[in-house]
């Protein structure tokens, strides 16, 4: 799916991704691949990890994967499918203790917080359940609480800036990407090998996210890591 302000826009199945995308050959311009099933409402967990399983058979990098996972034995078919990571959003404020279950089984740095928020009369807010509900509690005390669950890395994706391919929201990004102690990486807005960098410029980004530049735009991707290798981005070099 294409998504902007988490609105969703059918691209084509898995069959058309196989077809369309030469995952061995892509991988390279990549550090990692992000999965998610952004199905609206109740999610299919197997049929999510029926894909997955077919996506990494192509992909020799690192796969996060996340959607409807709501119980330790969907993170379980989801690692048995062969992710190296799964991702929580909802259930880190609903139901902490499957993060907890993870963590305790598969180590911290298998699970990603994924948290998506809105800008509302100036302030981030924290929404869950794919973006339909907000949060009472602040961004700074969510990271907070999310670093003190134990999570691995944190996903930091704006809904305002989600396929807009106008840029991230270096704004909240540089005030919050150093206010915890693990990998931050954010997603939301980037259309172009510029916003990549300045992104990943920012102190205490680890990495940036993008699907603009993975749906549409040819070589966009092997493009944009040549240019952010050409202008001393902190990158690894696959020659």
């Amino acid at each position: 799916m294409q998504s902007r302000n988490f609105r969703l826009q059918r691209v084509g199945d898995i069959n058309w991704l196989e077809k369309n995308y030469k995952f061995q050959k892509i991988s390279f311009s990549l550090d990692e691949l992000i999965v998610v099933d952004a199905t609206r409402g109740t999610k299919d967990i197997e049929k999510f990890s029926a894909v997955v399983s077919r996506l990494v058979g192509e992909v020799f990098i690192p796969v996060a994967a996340g959607g409807g996972i709501r119980k330790i034995e969907d993170a379980e078919l989801l690692f048995n499918s062969g992710a190296d990571k799964v991702i929580l959003n909802s259930p880190l404020y609903t139901n902490p203790t499957l993060a907890t279950e993870i963590i305790n089984r598969y180590g911290s740095q298998s699970l990603v917080a994924s948290v998506d928020y809105k800008v509302i009369a100036g302030t981030p807010v924290v929404f869950i359940n794919d973006g339909a509900e907000p949060l009472s509690i602040s961004m700074a005390d969510y990271l907070l609480y999310l670093e003190q669950l134990g999570v691995g890395e944190i996903v930091f994706n704006s809904v305002d800036k989600d396929g807009t391919g106008f840029g991230y929201d270096i704004e909240n990004i540089e005030k919050y990407a150093k206010s915890v102690n693990m990998p931050f990486i954010i997603m939301g807005g980037a259309g172009n090998e510029r916003h990549l960098k300045e992104g990943l410029s920012i102190d205490g980004v680890s990495a940036v996210a993008t699907a603009n530049l993975f749906n549409f735009i040819g070589n966009g991707l092997p493009n944009a890591r040549n240019y952010m290798l050409e202008h001393g981005s902190n990158l690894a070099r696959w020659e």
